[in-house]
């Protein structure tokens, strides 16, 4: 009995050994969970991911916020973006601040952006974005510039605001605004917009191109200029030449369907 007590207090002091030696990595395994959690899992419900040469963060309740510095990029669903500075903040870091070398890449929705200031609505799948953006529509083989480009990702809609460029093989267009529908191939342009057609150059208050089926519609004081096979081949003839018929159509105008 008396050999059972004493070794009763040498087992103990070995478990009791284990627990110690086991606790800290307990604790280090639980901390390193948590910091997952906060990094990847409180960040969003969706999959979230970021990264940066510099981090710094406040996590004060009703401010948090977090900033990644140089060669920051964040992942979310299939967008990937990088820039020398990206900011996040709102609730479950909803938004996302970047600027500097942005780079947005969606290679399920297949495009890309190029620009030097914007803010992404994770929640809403909604960019803003500023200073000479780019974008490249590989999916309809379609770059579109301008000054300010808002992407709507739920409906694939882009609208485009001052010096806006739209250029695609045989076409290149210009306008002060440009909203352009991806799912639908569509164009529209207003403010002064001019539009460069397969050779022929068409002028109105708004200018639509469907640029699945080829078609061009103009509204409002058109005017145009249509290149024949003869006036290419230097043969006179009164169809030839340049229209310039303000208000009145081109001949070959084509009018938007009823309810357009």
């Amino acid at each position: 009995m008396t050999k059972m007590m004493k070794l009763i207090p040498e087992e103990r002091g070995k478990k009791m050994n284990k627990r110690f030696l086991i606790f800290p990595f307990l604790s280090f395994f639980i901390f390193v969970s948590l910091l997952n959690l906060l990094v990847c899992a409180k960040v969003s419900a969706d999959t979230f991911e970021f990264s940066g040469d510099r981090f710094s963060t406040v996590m004060s309740k009703g401010r948090e916020y977090t900033v990644l510095s140089g060669n920051a990029k964040i992942i979310s669903e299939s967008t990937v973006i990088t820039a020398a500075r990206i900011e996040l903040y709102g609730d479950d870091y909803r938004f996302a601040e970047c600027s500097g070398m942005i780079r947005v890449e969606d290679s399920e929705k297949g495009f890309f952006i190029e620009a030097e200031k914007m803010v992404f609505d994770r929640k809403d799948d909604i960019s803003r974005i500023e200073g000479a953006v780019v974008m490249e529509d590989f999916r309809n083989e379609v770059v579109v510039k301008g000054n300010y480009l808002e992407y709507a990702g739920e409906t694939e809609t882009a609208t485009v605001q001052i010096g806006v460029r739209i250029l695609k093989e045989d076409m290149a267009c210009r306008s002060e605004f440009a909203r352009y529908t991806r799912k639908n191939k569509v164009l529209e342009l207003s403010g002064l917009p001019v539009a460069h057609w397969k050779g022929d150059v068409y002028r109105a208050l708004k200018i639509t191109v469907n640029l699945d089926t080829d078609e061009i519609f103009l509204e409002g004081k058109v005017s145009g200029i249509i290149y024949t096979e003869q006036e290419e081949e230097g043969l006179p003839g009164e169809e030839n030449g340049a229209s310039d018929n303000k208000g009145s159509g081109i001949s070959n105008e084509k009018e938007p369907p009823e309810g357009n």
